[in-house]
């Protein structure tokens, strides 16, 4: 048996490896199960060419992962597959999949989804020679109705030092080398680690309240640096990249690790691309990152407006904000912002406030994102909203018609505004000036300003 692994192709402002579909392959490793790994986005390969790459590896199967900025994509190489002619099954995992499974199996002609995360399940369909009968979370057409609402997550491992690493030698972690996470990089090549899955907290702007049951599962700390060890000693990584939807969100978890990074004089830079919560912060912590390491980390603000903080459970104050960037500026750690524009509640003079925040805090990097209401937050159910096909383009970049007090136009308007009054500073300049590299300074530039757009 041969199975592919897919990650298509579509536009995008980052490209880290595919880790979801490492998981899953390294897991049919384990189980003798024959697999490899196709990184159309990393390789610029469209769906014709998957197609004719698929027919020369002759595959059993193919697994494709999707998230919802994928799904045209996506759902045109299984049509593309599955009317090829040949006899190969298709099985569509991911994000979206798990969110719209039946929309998912109808447009694209897959043989099956998996809801949920997808180790397990992958192995067990693959070991009952691609028959779901008595696997939790993965379905056919035949299995679901159209507003379905009794869908099961697949089998999930409790215990995440039961899985085996991403497998580092199908993807080459070091061939990874153009548009890393964040807008800023020290040192190439970059790995790229996740020592925890899940998030506790309840944004109604964010869909991991659904994926993970506001629960957090933790890999142990000797499992993650053997991990690194890992990516040092064989891929020569020298930076890496911490992508947990938050790594400091367990103060014995993230203490450990800074321990163990300088216990085993692991002479890394290391960051946190997403969005720290400043609330989990402490002094204590902050030294620790930089002693260990740690050049920059990111904190999820979304707005300077008590009220829609309020509003989205954001559970977090301005105060906790400038407290936790002030800590990073102490420590000389790069501080990077989040912001969103458009919640619940914005008007003109709240997005001033968040612009006027994010100007005279100590940030060095700050995004302004536009809302975009994604599938499966709770946002998303609030607003009875539906998936168009026809606005995934639009995706962060284009404001959604919801709003009583704004009109898209002004949105659009603060955004910029923002851009050139944080950005357009001497201060920030200088304090970027050594991450501005001749390779990346267009990047650079295309992550800050793609938002805008009229």
């Amino acid at each position: 048996m041969k199975i592919m692994l897919i990650r298509v192709h579509v536009h995008t402002l980052q490209l880290i490896p595919p880790l979801g579909l490492g998981y899953i392959s390294s897991s049919l490793d384990k189980h003798g199960i024959e697999n490899q790994i196709i990184d159309g986005l990393r390789d610029n390969l469209t769906n014709e060419n998957i197609l004719e790459v698929i027919k020369k590896e002759k595959p059993e199967a193919v697994g494709i992962s999707c998230m919802t900025a994928e799904y045209n994509v996506v759902a045109d190489l299984s049509n593309i597959i599955k009317n090829s002619g040949l006899k190969v099954k298709v099985i569509i995992g991911g994000v979206h999949a798990t969110i719209f499974p039946y929309q998912t199996l109808v447009d694209s002609q897959a043989d099956f989804v998996i809801c949920g995360e997808g180790e397990k399940a992958f192995v067990q369909l693959a070991m009952n020679n691609f028959d779901n009968e008595g696997i939790k979370g993965v379905y056919s057409l035949a299995d679901l109705k159209e507003n379905s609402d009794n869908i099961q997550f697949a089998e999930y491992e409790e215990n995440l030092d039961n899985l085996p690493f991403p497998a580092w030698e199908k993807i080459r972690p070091e061939t990874y080398r153009q548009r890393p996470a964040g807008l800023i990089y020290k040192k190439m090549p970059i790995g790229y680690v996740m020592t925890s899955r899940g998030c506790v907290c309840a944004c109604t702007f964010c869909a991991n309240p659904f994926l993970s049951n506001k629960r957090v599962r933790f890999r142990s700390i000797e499992n993650v640096i053997a991990e690194i060890k890992l990516l040092i000693e064989k891929y020569g990584i020298k930076e890496i990249k911490f992508i947990d939807d938050n790594l400091a969100f367990k103060k014995e978890h993230i203490m450990s690790l800074c321990r163990a990074i300088i216990d085993n004089n692991l002479k890394i830079a290391w960051g946190c691309t997403s969005g720290l919560r400043a609330a989990n912060l402490d002094e204590e912590i902050v030294s620790a990152m930089k002693k260990a390491g740690c050049y920059n980390f990111n904190i999820g603000i979304e707005s300077a407006d008590k009220n829609i903080l309020a509003v989205v459970k954001k559970q977090e104050t301005p105060e906790q904000f400038t407290r936790a960037i002030n800590l990073a500026h102490k420590y000389n750690i790069v501080c990077g912002g989040f912001f969103i524009f458009g919640l619940p509640g914005e008007t003109k003079e709240t997005m001033q406030k968040s612009i006027d925040f994010a100007v005279k805090s100590e940030l060095a990097l700050a995004t302004f994102n536009v809302l975009d209401i994604l599938p499966g937050s709770q946002m998303w159910k609030d607003l009875n909203y539906k998936f168009n096909r026809n606005e995934i383009e639009n995706s962060y970049s284009q404001p959604r018609e919801i709003y009583e007090n704004i009109t898209g136009k002004d949105i659009i308007e603060m955004q910029r505004k923002a851009l050139r009054m944080f950005y357009f500073r001497p201060k920030i300049f200088f304090r970027l000036l050594k991450f501005i590299k001749k390779e990346p300074v267009f990047y650079f530039l295309e992550r800050l300003f793609k938002r805008v757009e009229t």
